[in-house]
């Protein structure tokens, strides 16, 4: 079992003795909004005290949220949390724009969400991505060539599953308390650190660090979008 494997069934595979659901996803877009979903990522940390979930582009117009259950659930019960992350966090937001898996079909059965990473279309593959790059994909949210497997297992190792207590404890805040209002998101944009030449009055570039340099690039709202998608995919994680 490959690396990236062990890491989407430790968060994601369903219970193998009863068939609980650990994977829950919350789907935003049409079109894609990382400030809408990107609230919802910081409300369910700061305010129900989840870990963070996964962040994923879904390879077409849309971001995603993948939440992890250590002990699993009904698919009613899933459907019911995500229900009320929507009414919670995004009360404003048009029912077309936000999709919740498991959602149940008019026959009972529970409906799943499309696995991450995939190809969903020619030239177009969803991933998991860093929430530091997660904005840059606004415009195209997907890869247009395969994730690397290493860099997408790299990712999920740092996610934790939502404990029982935990799970009981959000269920019951998200049915007692009032929506919120989404919170404006703030992206960090690093200082450049001046080289060694630029100090001493010689040419520079004004960075020393590549990855610096990429990240300043990817939130210089002045570069062309093209660019600081090139370079968020260039700080992507590779196997």
């Amino acid at each position: 079992m490959t690396r990236l494997a062990i890491q989407l069934q430790r968060l994601y595979a369903a219970d193998s003795t009863s068939g609980a659901m650990r994977a829950l996803v919350l789907d935003v877009g049409r079109p894609a909004d990382w400030d809408l979903l990107g609230a919802v990522w910081r409300g369910v940390q700061l305010d129900l005290g989840l870990p963070a979930p996964g962040i994923a582009i879904a390879g077409e117009d849309s971001y995603q949220l993948w939440f992890s259950l250590q002990a699993g659930c009904e698919a009613g019960q899933g459907a019911a949390f995500l229900a009320g992350l929507k009414a919670h966090y995004l009360g404003a937001v048009p029912a077309s724009r936000v999709r919740c898996f498991p959602s149940v079909e008019a026959a009972g059965l529970p409906i799943s969400a499309p696995p991450v990473p995939a190809q969903v279309r020619e030239g177009q593959w969803s991933a998991f991505v860093a929430a530091d790059l997660a904005p840059v994909f606004v415009e195209s949210p997907w890869l247009d060539i395969p994730p690397g497997a290493e860099g997408q297992a790299d990712l999920l190792k740092e996610l934790q599953s939502i404990t029982p207590p935990a799970w009981a404890a959000a269920l019951d805040e998200l049915g007692s308390t009032r929506p919120v209002a989404p919170a404006v998101p703030v992206i960090p944009i690093p200082t450049p650190t001046p080289s060694v030449d630029a100090v001493a009055g010689g040419p520079a570039t004004g960075f020393t660090d590549p990855r610096a340099f990429l990240l300043h690039v990817m939130n210089d709202a002045s570069v062309p979008m093209p660019l600081r998608i090139e370079a968020a995919k260039a700080l992507l994680p590779r196997a």
